[in-house]
């Protein structure tokens, strides 16, 4: 449960300490104090979008921290742990600081942690039941949450939602292959062909570099051949070989170091170049020994080479490149001809409908058990808050065509009073009644809740006299079983609370601020007193405010 708030330079609070209890706990104070202002920062703390405005004016940042018990909630206990913010000593405490221009910062157990873990978190802790709820319990949506939250089966619904659009999609694929298959198979007899012909060039087209040199020596082989030849004789067999040369210049040399042996050096590098010469010579003539013209091969060659450029042409690419566009091509041959199994996409679809199906059957199971415990529990408390002899029906009426809500849609059908026909809910209920009918399925909801802290803000609005009195009641009862905070403006209610708080509005020197304080019993009196009598209390209103809370 929520044991401790701390509010800090939050709208029109400058410093605000809470500590909060089991049971019932009202907050009241006069119209423009600022009342949803604990709950809109309790909220922040939660996870909630934050705003550069919720700063007080003046100061630098904003600050809330809420701390809550959690040793009756093993199961966050352990998700705290494993997101590794161990709760110490069964508390958890969540604060969320915002600067003034909107930036924001939260911590869970006092590590930065991302508002979506504040959220997740959020969830187990406290339901916020807001003052327009009656207005979004118009919406078909919201009916077929309330009654998917009442009985449990909002798993059930997601399932049949992931079931949906699962079967949606493999119907789609079966759809699209049937309605372009005739596109297809052009687009496959076109590969086809195309793989066919690439193919046929086989290793070939992996060798486009080495093809080329081969092609051009070939082409080449009558210059190669003259060359090496004409190298040969002028390096090793003319009469002004360089071969004859060098030998001369060696002996004119190794005269020379018998005069001055300092041209050792010089001696040793020109024998080195005689040495040199002759390996070149032996290559030159082993080179042109295997030069041979083959006009066969450089002819197979011309065609290959011509097929691989005319390939590249029609295809648009490089003719290195055509074993990749053949990798491509076979991939795409594949996945159309995968596209064309048309039985396989046939099973694909039925598989994922049998899948929907079975969801969506279990889904309406726990709807139809859900429906009648609901409309039963929430007509016993239309009862109680004043709408005696008037009963709600939760209709499961079979949709047109299966949704990925399921197979039904879920419609709250109201009578307000004995003898009339049930209707649609926002045809049939006032205002005021919807405000019951909508309090009467919150606490409903809350009944089954899994949270310890149940928030209502303002959800009495347009009720009092002896109605009040029966909401007051009724949430007095759920305080017995869970931590209940209520914002209201009605005395009969406020008079139901186990503690009380209080918010003021003070104005000094155009500078306007809040305050949020516990009463005690004396001030007790005087606050119920004056949500009865208004600016003017008197001696009777105080009596009647101590007569309610004595009661």
């Amino acid at each position: 449960m929520l044991a401790h708030l701390s509010i800090r330079n939050y709208l029109l609070v400058e410093s605000v300490e809470l500590d909060f209890g089991p049971g019932l706990t009202v907050l009241t104070g006069e119209t423009g104090a600022g009342k949803s202002i604990l709950v809109d920062a309790l909220a922040l703390a939660l996870g909630d979008r934050a705003e550069g405005g919720v700063v007080r004016q003046g100061a630098a940042r904003a600050e809330i921290t809420a701390e809550f018990v959690i040793d009756a909630l093993p199961a966050l206990a352990r998700w705290l742990e494993e997101a590794g913010y161990p709760a110490d000593d069964g508390r958890l405490i969540m604060r969320r600081v915002v600067d003034a221009g909107g930036r924001s910062r939260a911590f869970i157990n006092g590590s930065a942690a991302p508002l979506t873990q504040l959220k997740e978190a959020s969830e187990s802790l406290l339901d916020i039941h807001g003052q327009h709820a009656h207005h979004a319990l118009l919406r078909p949506q919201m009916q077929r949450e309330v009654l998917d939250g009442y009985a449990g089966a909002q798993a059930s619904a997601n399932a049949v939602n992931t079931a949906w659009h699962a079967w949606q999609s493999a119907r789609q694929k079966r759809l699209d292959a049937e309605s372009h298959a005739q596109e297809r198979a052009i687009e496959r007899e076109g590969l086809a062909l195309a793989v066919d012909e690439l193919r046929a060039l086989g290793d070939d087209l992996a060798r486009w570099d080495e093809i080329q040199a081969e092609h051009a020596r070939l082409a080449h082989v009558t210059t190669l051949i003259e060359g090496s030849q004409a190298l040969v004789q002028g390096l090793d067999e003319g009469e002004a070989a360089v071969s004859s040369q060098l030998g001369e210049m060696s002996a004119r040399l190794d005269a020379m170091q018998a005069l001055d042996d300092t041209l050792g050096e010089v001696s040793t590098l020109l024998a080195s170049a005689s040495a040199d010469l002759a390996e070149a010579v032996h290559a030159l003539r082993r080179y042109a020994d295997n030069l041979n013209t083959d006009p066969e091969r450089l002819s197979v060659l011309d065609r290959l080479l011509g097929d691989m450029h005319r390939l590249a042409r029609k295809h648009r690419v490089q003719p290195e490149d055509l074993r990749d566009l053949l990798d491509r091509f076979q991939a795409r041959l594949a996945e159309l001809t995968a596209d064309d199994a048309f039985d396989a996409l046939q099973a694909k679809e039925d598989a994922a409908w049998a899948e929907y199906q079975a969801a969506a059957k279990q889904l309406s199971r726990q709807r139809r058990e859900g429906a009648a415990a609901l409309a039963k529990q929430v007509t016993a408390a239309m009862h109680e808050l004043a709408l005696a002899g008037g009963r709600i029906e939760v209709a499961l009426q079979p949709a047109g065509e299966p949704r990925a809500h399921g197979l039904e849609d879920v419609v709250f059908l109201v009578a307000s009073h004995p003898g009339l026909s049930p209707g649609p809910l926002g045809k049939v209920a006032s205002g005021g009644e919807l405000s019951r009918i909508s309090l009467a399925i919150q606490t409903a909801l809350s009944g089954v809740a899994g949270v310890p802290t149940l928030i209502f803000d303002e959800v009495d609005v347009g009720i009092g006299g002896s109605v009040a009195e029966a909401v007051g009641r009724r949430l007095a009862r759920l305080g017995n079983t869970r931590q209940v905070l209520v914002i209201t403006h009605l005395p009969q209610v406020a008079a139901r609370g186990s503690r009380h708080l209080r918010v003021s509005r003070q104005d000094s020197g155009g500078y306007v601020s809040s305050s949020i304080e516990l009463l005690a019993a004396d001030a007790r009196v005087e606050e119920i007193a004056r949500m009865l009598g208004g600016l003017k209390i008197t001696p009777t209103t105080r009596q009647h405010a101590a007569e309610m809370l004595a009661g």
